[in-house]
């Protein structure tokens, strides 16, 4: 009995020594194994921490130490402090992947007691890009304003950038806002390092020769794209080889009707894999028109690239679309005294738009402020693609040409039942193989061309198309100051005389 205690007791030590050297021999193994491939675990059910692989080659590529100063630090509310968690925990993933060189601090801009000190600190951040957010706090029934600054001043060598971390959102819950933040920090940095680390060596181009925006307006436009592309201006005055350097035409606004050579080059460009992003308004108008006067027709522009737009695979017809979730203007409703007392009011001429879907274009954007839009139609092409990136909300209505626009339509409240439309397309997407718009529309000589090198067919690619040239416009003051893409800016008070209540 005794033996048999004894045999049991040296039989289960003998498998306790067996197990803890399994165990052993597997965490050597797996060490082993550690040395030659890595790989990240993220544990949250909804992979917040997981980065795409052009994160992680991004951050693989950095060859010298970024450095972020964020400054969201001190006693912030709950929601701004998740999103500061949730940023360092997202720097630590893209720390790990690039060797050390991403490093970070988090500084309070509140924190310094001497308020000359600290309001001069508010500037400087807000000159190099950084937009403040104001928090009320309530402490023992006193209110009070904290100003924070939800960003980073990010630095690469001898290049410094302003990255925005809050998303804010006309009209949003500051919730939601929050929330889309956190969703969208991979795609912040990302895009920092991007900038900071890319060499530029892709070139796209506004068209010029159909009176396009003028410079100004699209100066902002072109500064933030020069922070990925060469950006230049190009002329195509016939020239069959003009786009061969470009990867991306731009098409803002323009007013006067292309010429067919012009449109041959632009189609044969697509052809062989070039992108254009399609800025169009069908209709004249806009508010300078109503300033000498409060009433006004709209009719068609003869642009002479329907038959063009038409083939790739949309119409952009002739109407307006009116929405009641539209950007305001100041109106004047009366007068103390011999001051003119302004009210503001939503310009339905002026629809936000609200991204469709989940197309990483629009994904989380705040609403884009657009003027004087129209609708576009999807037509039925073969292998092409069409994805509506912005749409008009519930409420909308259209106007068909010739439109008269009156600023007196301000005066009458809004019938909603009137506004019996939703959802209007105003930008889609096409992509895939498109036909040639000269299809079976040139002579032999030109089709044979070896110089010519004619196509019928493109390469998959892609294009935008928007309904609307000033979508990319800044405003531009009568004192020639140029506002930033985002910023509404408010109009002219002898425009708001005009309509008096």
């Amino acid at each position: 009995m005794v033996n048999g205690k004894m045999k049991n007791k040296r039989s289960a030590k003998s498998q306790s020594i067996i197990r803890m050297t399994l165990l052993l021999g597997i965490l050597i193994f797996v060490n082993v194994i550690a040395q030659f491939a890595f790989e990240r675990i993220d544990m949250t059910q909804e992979k917040r921490y997981s980065l795409s692989n052009s994160s992680k080659d991004l951050a693989k590529g950095l060859e010298d130490i970024v450095y972020f100063r964020i400054y969201l630090d001190g006693d912030l509310p709950p929601g701004f402090l998740k999103l500061k968690n949730s940023l360092k925990e997202m720097l630590d993933e893209f720390r790990i992947y690039s060797n050390d060189n991403i490093e970070y601090e988090f500084i309070d801009p509140s924190a310094n007691p001497d308020e000359k000190q600290r309001v001069e600190l508010y500037k400087q951040l807000s000159q190099k890009g950084l937009f403040p957010t104001n928090l009320e706090e309530n402490e023992k029934g006193q209110q009070s304003q904290k100003i924070i600054f939800p960003g980073a001043i990010v630095n690469y060598r001898s290049q410094e950038i302003p990255m925005q971390i809050l998303k804010s959102k006309f009209g949003g819950n500051s919730d939601v806002m929050l929330n889309n933040s956190i969703e969208n920090l991979e795609y912040e940095i990302s895009t920092v390092l991007r900038k900071l680390s890319r060499e530029k060596s892709t070139s796209i181009a506004f068209l010029r020769g159909q009176s396009e925006l003028p410079t100004k307006k699209i100066s902002d436009a072109a500064n933030g794209l020069s922070d990925f592309y060469i950006v230049d201006t190009v002329n195509i005055n016939g020239r069959l080889n003009a786009l061969k350097d470009y990867k991306l035409l731009i098409i803002a606004k323009p007013d006067s009707a292309f010429d067919e050579k012009d449109k041959f080059v632009i189609d044969q460009f697509i052809m062989k894999g070039g992108r254009v992003l399609w800025l169009i308004d069908k209709l004249a108008m806009n508010m300078d028109s109503l300033e000498k006067r409060s009433t006004n027709v709209a009719i068609p522009l003869e642009l002479n690239i329907d038959d063009m737009l038409f083939r790739y695979g949309v119409r952009i017809n002739s109407d307006f679309v009116l929405d009641m979730q539209a950007a305001p203007i100041p109106v004047v409703t009366g007068y103390v005294g011999n001051q003119p007392k302004q009210e503001i009011f939503p310009w339905y001429y002026y629809p936000l738009l609200s991204a469709e879907g989940k197309n990483p274009i629009v994904n989380n954007l705040n609403m884009i402020k657009t003027e004087f839009a129209s609708s576009i139609d999807t037509i039925e092409t073969e292998s092409v693609t069409k994805t509506v990136l912005l749409s008009s909300s519930k409420l909308s209505r259209l106007q068909m040409a010739p439109a008269r626009v009156s600023l007196n339509i301000l005066r009458e409240k809004a019938d909603p039942q009137m506004f019996n439309r939703r959802n209007v397309p105003v930008a889609v997407l096409l992509e895939g193989s498109f036909n040639s718009n000269y299809e079976n529309r040139v002579p032999e000589a030109i089709a044979s061309s070896k110089d010519i090198d004619f196509k019928s067919k493109s390469e998959n690619t892609k294009m935008i198309v928007v309904s609307d040239g000033d979508v990319i416009a800044s405003y531009v003051s009568k004192k020639g100051n140029v506002y930033p893409l985002g910023m509404i800016a408010s109009l002219d008070k002898h425009l708001a005389t005009r309509v008096s209540f």
